[in-house]
């Protein structure tokens, strides 16, 4: 049975509507409320409902307790995030399933321009001086009207409106209201279904292809056989959050899974109801005791005060499941090697590609091994190399696990504000919040040439190097001075401030024009003073093995992991085919969109098998065959060709790993950081140009729709 938009709003207010609490929170963005209310304005078709009508309902969101005099309630498996924006929007409140602190972002100020039907938040320098902007909810409750919108504008103008527009204002106001009459396609799980067995419902509608990650689809699942789940994480969360460590309800599932099962790839395992007592006996400990010493462990010894200090979050679960294990505190030994392997994990960066196989594997070593973390170090040295050199901070922004660990260095040398003198360590007060300022200001370095419209020289100005941590107060009172006159200034009054920042104190580096040669020293200086703060932490011995790329290739193609068999040859047509080129080119956009890139191997067949590079290397170019250095060559020039120079320099890297004798190629893609890197432009059957972004979804790369690219953009960054 189809319901009308109005229906399913009265159904929700007479408590014959529900949310069940196995459900996530309203998770949608303002782009996304605009988008709907934009398709649903212009009559264009808009999704279905996924209902449970069941006289046993689960534990539902909100207060109200279901009471068997009701009789059959409709519960919502699938399109409460629209439902819920409808409600929002057409209500202009919380609907009664929610509190104010599930809801994220408030759509309630959507405006619409009554004359164009153009969508837009609330812009007071704009809206307050045109009459034909209106709030949507406004027109919904009938509080505004032709009329009035008249009077205003005449009032304003000392002038008639047109009687065409008058016309048009109208006709569009009645599409708004009309949006209250669309039928919204209903399917009906039926009355005999049990709470497991809808809960499988809504685990397979949501993997065809919702965006509900494997962790949030597990929560629903232990929801169901223990319905105040949810809520107990969330609390636990918002303590967390209170204390500047701000986690995810996925974080939660991931220790669960860890401390049950040893591993993190496999969120099915928590599906089964036989889950529920181990589940609650890990979950006492975790919240009672583990969780906090691990974050105070973190913030008393590795000096990370917030949550936006730690790159790689995943990094926690080792440690919780080690801490689980022990059943005692650390000690000061353990503390030592635990805190080293930490930073290394996030300036190595262990957990952004393949993180859910790289945990299973570090997990078995936490459960296995009698010197954990000794052997965990040992991994990521046999995969990345421990020293720092100097080269790593160049052209690097705060975005960078450098940044972090450098912030983390400065306050174990109890580093002070170069301006207030106070301690850079976590302050009172929010004027003396910490914030991160140009050392040569950005406006003086603009001058000289180092802007947006020179890539290169842009990156040197936003260097890490040219940063130092200040308070926010400090930051006002700086101002755009030249570099010399402010770091003399710090010197007089605190001598030891630009040493504890490892800031050189030559003033020749301090002028302008010596910038460059100013950040050659200090990059120095940081390799030099971080590498001995991280060896002397403690001595760590291990001879583990890595995890090998065997291993990764065995666990087959998922979200950050792809296989190509070539890269230019036609196995089909036994021939040179540069048009294979664009699966490439699809994979490695659609991995640099993703929050995590993700690893391309060319040489190895979809089912996993290794074939190597042999077939490309005789037939990538017509005029005869190629080497490794050959085919590196064409590859960069490939990829640089689609994204750029600068992309191809600092989000590719390319090696050569042998497999089985058989020489493969991988090519590693980093995330990209900023909006314009996203889109690829393409020519489609007509000849014109399009922009396209490519997203990984599950173990392929997809298109997104034109209509959904500001959405995706606006998530994403």
């Amino acid at each position: 049975m189809d319901l009308s938009v109005a229906a399913i709003l009265d159904r929700i207010d007479s408590h014959q509507f529900f949310v069940p609490a196995f459900q996530r929170e309203y998770v949608w963005k303002k782009e996304n409320a605009k988008e709907l209310m934009d398709t649903l304005i212009k009559g264009y078709p808009f999704g279905t409902m996924l209902t449970w009508e069941t006289l046993d309902p689960p534990k539902l969101k909100g207060n109200f307790e279901y009471n068997e005099r009701l009789g059959a309630v409709h519960i919502i498996l699938d399109g409460q995030q629209r439902i819920t924006t409808l409600y929002l929007l057409v209500r202009g409140k919380i609907p009664p399933y929610y509190s104010s602190d599930d809801i994220n972002d408030d759509v309630t100020e959507l405006y619409v321009n009554v004359k164009s039907l153009e969508l837009s938040y609330k812009k007071s320098s704009i809206m307050d001086k045109d009459p034909f902007w209106i709030q949507l909810t406004s027109i919904f409750k009938k509080e505004t009207n032709v009329f009035r919108i008249k009077a205003s504008y005449e009032e304003a103008n000392s002038t008639e409106l047109a009687t065409e527009d008058l016309e048009n204002i109208n006709d569009n106001i009645k599409k708004i209201e009309n949006i209250l009459d669309r039928k919204f396609p209903q399917q009906i799980i039926p009355v005999h279904a049990t709470t497991n067995e809808a809960i499988d419902i809504f685990y397979k509608v949501n993997d065809g292809g919702i965006k509900l990650t494997d962790a949030e689809l597990a929560l629903a699942q232990i929801s169901g056989y223990w319905p105040d789940a949810r809520d107990i994480f969330k609390q636990k969360l918002e303590t967390l959050k209170k204390n500047g460590f701000v986690l995810r309800l996925d974080h939660i599932i991931y220790m669960l899974l860890g401390c049950v099962y040893f591993m993190a790839s496999d969120m099915k395992k928590l599906h089964s109801p036989s889950n529920e007592a181990k589940i609650k006996e890990v979950w006492k400990e975790l919240d009672e005791t583990i969780i906090d010493y691990v974050f105070n462990i973190l913030r008393s010894r590795a000096f990370i005060d917030h949550s936006n200090e730690i790159n790689g979050i995943y990094a926690i679960i080792p440690m919780i499941l080690h801490r689980y294990l022990k059943k005692s505190d650390w000690d000061e030994i353990e503390i030592k090697k635990i805190t080293k392997w930490f930073y290394y994990s996030q300036l190595r960066q262990r957990y952004v590609h393949q993180f859910q196989q790289k945990l299973d594997y570090d997990l078995k070593i936490i459960k296995e091994s009698s010197q954990p973390f000794d052997d965990l170090l040992s991994v990521i040295s046999q995969d990345s190399r421990l020293e720092i050199s100097p080269e790593e901070f160049e052209r690097r922004n705060i975005r960078h696990p450098l940044w972090n660990l450098m912030k983390c260095y400065f306050k174990s040398k109890k580093a002070i504000c170069l301006t207030t003198g106070v301690s850079i360590q976590k302050n009172m007060g929010s004027k003396y919040q910490l914030e991160w300022d140009h050392i040569f200001a950005w406006s003086k370095l603009r001058l000289m040439g180092y802007n947006v419209e020179n890539v290169s020289k842009y990156q040197l100005a936003q260097e890490i190097t040219n940063r130092a941590i200040i308070t926010q107060l400090a930051n006002r009172r700086k101002s755009d001075q030249p570099a010399i006159t402010y770091l003399e200034a710090v010197k007089e009054r605190f001598p030891n401030a630009l040493s504890l920042q490892v800031i050189p104190e030559d003033k020749n580096l301090w002028a302008i024009e010596n910038y460059e040669l100013f950040l050659q020293k200090r990059r120095e200086m940081l390799a030099e003073e971080l590498n001995a703060f991280l060896t002397n932490i403690t001595e760590t011995e291990s001879v583990r093995e890595t995890y090998s790329i065997e291993d990764i290739i065995s666990n087959g193609e998922t979200e950050d992991t792809e296989f190509k068999q070539t890269f230019r040859y036609n196995i089909f047509k036994a021939e040179y085919d540069r048009s294979r080129e664009d699966d490439i080119i699809k994979c490695i956009a659609a991995f640099g969109n993703s929050e995590t890139g993700g690893d391309l191997f060319i040489g190895v067949s979809d089912d996993g098998e290794v074939l190597g590079l042999e077939d490309d290397f005789q037939n990538l170019r017509k005029n005869g065959p190629v080497d490794k250095d050959g085919f590196e060559l064409l590859l960069r020039e490939c990829i640089s060709g689609a994204f750029g120079e600068v992309f191809t320099a600092t989000k590719i890297d390319i090696s050569f790993p042998k497999i089985e004798g058989k020489e493969i190629c991988l090519v590693s893609v980093r995330p990209v950081s900023t909006p314009k890197d996203l889109l690829i432009v393409k020519k489609n059957k007509n000849g014109q140009e399009q922009q396209i972004i490519y997203l990984r979804s599950g173990n392929s790369s997809r298109t997104i729709p034109p209509e959904e690219y500001s959405s995706f953009i606006e998530t994403r960054f």
